[in-house]
């Protein structure tokens, strides 16, 4: 099961961590971020001890979704070393965040 980040510890879970991070910006009411939910979830228990897979509810967190231009969900975010360094917007498959994933560890 996917953690969830808020804006108060976006900065110590997602920039400071010493694995790569991905977030999942999404919303209750996203039909497609629904879709992805499942794969975001199997993906946070696949990688677990290599990798954060986090999610970020934006009407929750609207100044964290801000400050990263989240303009659509779900918008995944992939950070490496306190940067962030790719983004998918959009559902995909499970496959296709897995490898975006990997390209990290």
């Amino acid at each position: 099961m996917s953690t969830a980040v808020t804006t108060a510890d976006f900065e110590q879970v997602v920039l400071k961590s010493d694995v790569p991070v991905l977030v999942d910006f999404w919303a209750v009411w996203c039909g497609p971020c629904k879709m992805i939910g499942p794969h975001i979830d199997a993906l946070a228990t696949e990688y677990a001890g290599k990798a954060k897979v986090l999610k970020c509810n934006v009407d929750e967190e609207a100044e964290v979704a801000g400050k990263y231009n989240v303009m659509s969900i779900p918008t995944l975010l992939f950070f490496k070393d306190g940067k962030l360094v790719d983004q998918i917007i959009g559902a995909v498959s499970k496959d296709t965040i897995a490898k975006k994933l990997n390209t990290l560890l």
